[in-house]
């Protein structure tokens, strides 16, 4: 059956997610990692015994549970078994500090939390199984709202905001992908590399390929050597990432090309266009991009790669978006936040993304250039930061660059192994493609720049100097 029509004869996310546990193909493999495989039957298997060791506890219907478990199987049929019960879940980063963790509890209240025991970890490999811990929190507060999935905001330049999407979002959300052009299909295999905790990588990787028949292969470990084995050995069709994952693939050694690739997509953050052409080359395909936020979920898209970043794409099917004041914003029927006031942000039924947009006139493209919130004023002058952070990263010695404003503006830059670049030579640079009021007034030199615990680069300027001071204490989401 088309998973669009099984979508719209879906009596709610329930049923979807119900009639897909249970359905056809039972022997085909859903899932794989390393030697492991899962096939669709024991995907149910599995949620029925995640289920009732939940039910044990006594998670249900409306109770509100914190899922906090490493990548791998268990976190997606923990996931699945509560939604099964009809239970509220809120997602967070295994990344989290304990500080972090605590403060997101304390502002949600669930009843309980799920996590492995292990406390926050540095490395997020994906891994078969693990231990589930479950912890009851006295004072806990039942679902006071239908929302069947909370999630957190990056909280790149502040602190994360909270969530929530209910079950008609999460299916108008997988039909959105499901009629896109292009998106894997039964059969076809698919290098999934995108966090399970967010957005794209949850509902695009896990819940698309649940309903379409495509298969989900996870990397041991993200090396740029095992992510293009992977693609040749298991002639995998699709490759979904973060522009990072994509530079890797893009250096990879020799000129063999996996030979049922036909589609990588990108996520999380616009791509570099060296990246993308870098990419082409190796592989002989275009990387598309998937541009969307986790308050609305995927907004746009461009899958076959045919326009270069930073072009997106045309809105996704049902997408109803428009550009007011330079910025892009996107028809929902109800504010995505739970908590706080954010009436800057929805407002009139329309979410402001802070992204500074352009629609070309002819195909209806939308092309991000840049942030909102990354325009200062200087001196009575306008000056948007990732203007002069591309300057920056087109120099030959520099590898990622965030500029920031506080007195001044400074940059925040790591150069390539081995290279010798002084702020002289930098401010030559500028100096000869930027005006004087958008010059830095100071470089910084990390070894590595921070990012959010879904690998987008910080840029806030006290956490830019805080990494700087201390390096292994300090953490950032």
């Amino acid at each position: 059956m088309d998973v669009r029509t099984d979508v719209r004869r879906a009596e709610d996310f329930d049923g979807w997610l119900a009639a897909r546990l249970a359905g056809t193909g039972a022997g085909a493999d859903l899932w794989a990692h390393g030697q492991q495989a899962v096939t669709r039957a024991e995907l149910g298997e599995q949620t029925a015994r995640m289920g009732e060791v939940l039910g044990a506890h006594g998670i249900g219907r409306g109770s509100t549970v914190a899922v906090q478990l490493p990548p791998g199987f268990t976190l997606l049929w923990s996931v699945f078994a509560l939604w099964g019960a009809g239970a509220q879940v809120m997602l967070l980063d295994p990344r989290l500090t304990g500080t972090e963790t605590t403060r997101l509890l304390e502002v949600c209240e669930p009843q309980f939390h799920l996590s492995s025991g292990e406390g926050p970890l540095r490395v997020v490999s994906f891994r078969d199984e693990c231990e589930v811990v479950v912890t009851p929190r006295p004072g806990g507060l039942a679902a006071r709202t239908p929302h069947r999935l909370v999630q957190f905001s990056s909280g790149s330049t502040g602190l994360p905001k909270v969530i929530g999407r209910t079950g008609p979002s999460l299916l108008a959300e997988i039909d959105r992908f499901a009629r896109l052009p292009g998106m894997p299909r039964r059969g076809e295999g698919v290098l999934l590399l995108s966090s399970l905790v967010h957005s794209f990588g949850l509902i695009g990787g896990v819940l698309h390929a649940l309903g379409s028949g495509a298969a989900l292969h996870f990397p041991r470990r993200p090396h740029r050597r095992e992510l293009h084995q992977l693609l040749v050995e298991r002639r995998l069709a699709a490759v979904f990432g973060v522009p990072a994952h994509f530079d890797l693939l893009a250096r990879s050694d020799g000129d063999d090309v996996p030979p049922a690739l036909r589609l990588a997509v990108s996520g999380g953050e616009i791509l570099p266009v060296e990246v993308f052409e870098r990419f082409e080359r190796r592989y002989g395909v275009r990387i598309g991009q998937a541009y969307g936020m986790s308050e609305v979920g995927i907004i746009a898209a461009g899958l076959a790669g045919a326009e270069p970043p930073p072009a997106v794409g045309v809105p996704a099917p049902g997408t109803a978006t428009t550009v007011t004041g330079g910025t892009l914003r996107v028809r929902l029927p109800e504010s995505p936040y739970l908590f706080g006031d954010h009436g800057d942000r929805y407002a009139d039924g329309w979410l402001d993304t802070r992204d500074l947009c352009t629609v070309a006139p002819d195909t209806g493209v939308l092309t991000i250039t840049g942030r909102a919130d990354s325009v200062v004023a200087i001196g009575g002058l306008k000056v948007d930061l990732t203007e002069v952070e591309a300057v920056l990263a087109a120099h030959a010695a520099v590898t990622e660059a965030v500029v920031v404003y506080g007195e001044a503006i400074e940059a925040h830059l790591v150069v390539s192994g081995g290279a010798r670049v002084s702020s002289t030579e930098l401010l030559a640079w500028c100096r000869e493609r930027l005006s004087p009021h958008k010059i830095p007034k100071a470089f910084h030199f990390p070894r590595a720049l921070p990012r959010t615990s879904n690998g987008k680069l910080i840029r806030n300027r006290e956490l830019l100097h805080a990494a700087r001071e201390a390096p292994r204490q300090v953490a950032f989401r």
